[in-house]
């Protein structure tokens, strides 16, 4: 992984050099359409109440987990028994991403979402609030937080989202074949090019034309940067959307040549 001042360098030239998130000269109605719903839509919904009082929960709580780890590694804690108080912190999607996907998934209400990395289950919650009656499976490789996770959706009132536990090698296979399409995928696991490569390649068999699939932390190294560039030129791949921590994947063919979008978030 890139270290802290490596990524503060990357991310004052994406600042520098991205378009300024307001839409001008912005030619795709479907992009400007993002911008000015998802990117600009400042409206507090009532939903992210619920989900941040859940957070608050979490940032309280000094319960020790012991955290088997099938990815990349945390860049703060090199341990495997950390604090629920820490994942909450140093783990889980800060307020402004998680309400982004929410927002994206309340404009494009997909029947089915998929979600890789569940942590505490916060990006879970925005997710299954944006659309009550979707399909979601949220994928988890340690045991213990997915039993909190899972725990807490329960207790919350989250009653159709579905909690795989284990490795994403073994469970990503099984969870598709039971889905005829994905429509909405956030993958946030294993943050090494050649698994989110493959993690990927086995989504192109469920997508459709509305699919859309969000890729974390595609400037968190270069193994990283590399999956996302692979991910950016493959001939499925009709536009994609840099916001530097995420990167969003479409493939629908109204886009007649590729278009790759750059912006400030």
């Amino acid at each position: 992984m890139y270290s802290a001042p490596q990524l503060a360098i990357k991310y004052l030239c994406y600042y520098l050099t991205a378009s300024n998130g307001k839409g001008h000269g912005i030619h795709s109605p479907f992009i400007f359409q993002f911008i000015t719903r998802v990117l600009n839509d400042h409206t507090q919904y009532k939903e992210y109440d619920k989900v941040e009082k859940l957070r608050q929960q979490f940032l309280n709580d000094r319960t020790i987990l012991t955290i088997q780890d099938f990815g990349a590694g945390s860049s703060v804690s090199k341990t495997n028994q950390r604090s629920v108080a820490s994942i909450a912190k140093n783990a889980s999607k800060p307020k402004k991403l998680a309400q982004l996907l929410f927002r994206m998934v309340r404009l494009y209400q997909p029947s089915s979402i998929l979600e890789l990395g569940t942590s505490l289950g916060i990006t879970t919650a925005y997710l299954s609030l944006a659309k009550p009656d979707a399909k979601l499976f949220t994928l988890e490789g340690a045991g213990e937080v997915a039993a909190l996770a899972e725990k807490n959706f329960l207790v919350s009132g989250f009653q159709d989202i579905s909690v795989v536990k284990g490795n994403f090698d073994d469970t990503l296979s099984v969870v598709l074949e039971g889905l005829p399409t994905v429509c909405f995928a956030f993958i946030d696991g294993n943050h090494r090019k050649e698994p989110t490569e493959k993690y990927f390649s086995q989504l192109l068999a469920k997508i459709n034309n509305e699919s859309v699939l969000v890729f974390d932390d595609i400037h968190w190294s270069r193994e990283m940067e590399q999956a996302w560039e692979t991910i950016r030129n493959h001939p499925s791949v009709r536009c994609t959307i840099d916001l530097f921590f995420i990167g969003i994947v479409f493939f629908r063919q109204e886009f007649h040549e590729k278009q790759h979008f750059v912006i400030r978030y």
